[in-house]
């Protein structure tokens, strides 16, 4: 099994998200591709917004009809605490010893990649797909056993650049136009998940 995995808060899911998706299992011949809500990122401070259940909510409805190859992956949640990245690849890497991982990113990521915890351990586990985002060159960073590729193979330690989203979109700005004005369309919002946002009075 070849499978991505796209974490991320998804505070709230967006148009960006799914678009990367796409991207990934267009490109990467994927057998699945999980969606990872954190349940604390490490590199950001929490924002505040609804707690992990309506996260979850929201995520769900974003796939809804979307790709059936995509799934939510929750063991991120299910942990709780600080989510770390060589964490959840140790536990899935256990649990499914015959699967290949590859992380899915912007490449916004890249320059912080040598600070997360146990970067080697990360791509001894895994690969890393990268788009292309405004302003964030694809420039591989400093890890040991990390190596720029054309193609992903399924092996461990790969990085492969995938093509733009061509959408710049960011949950922290939706959640700043949603707080200023509550009964308009931000953009960039699958319908389903506006339409829970608004029901549920979210993002006030």
């Amino acid at each position: 099994m070849r499978i991505g995995l796209l974490g991320g808060a998804f505070n709230p899911p967006h148009e960006g998200h799914l678009k990367l998706a796409k991207l990934a299992l267009d490109h990467l011949d994927l057998d699945e591709l999980r969606f990872v809500p954190t349940a604390l990122s490490p590199h950001k401070p929490d924002p505040g917004g609804p707690g992990a259940e309506a996260r979850l909510r929201l995520l769900s409805e974003a796939l809804e009809g979307f790709d059936r190859r995509c799934k939510i992956e929750s063991v991120e949640l299910e942990r709780g605490g600080t989510s770390y990245t060589v964490d959840t690849l140790e536990t899935l890497s256990a649990r499914e010893p015959d699967a290949a991982w590859i992380l899915i990113m912007g490449s916004d990521q890249l320059p912080g990649l040598p600070g997360w915890r146990c970067p080697e351990r990360i791509f001894e586990l895994a690969s890393a797909a990268v788009a292309l985002r405004p302003g964030a060159p694809f420039q591989a960073p400093e890890v040991r056993g990390l190596r720029p590729v054309p193609a992903w193979s399924g092996r461990p330690g790969e990085l492969v650049a995938l093509p733009a989203t061509e959408l710049d979109l960011a949950s922290s700005d939706l959640r700043t136009r949603l707080q200023a004005a509550p009964h308009e369309d931000p953009g960039g919002l699958p319908p389903q998940v506006l339409g829970t946002i608004r029901s549920e009075n979210l993002y006030r």
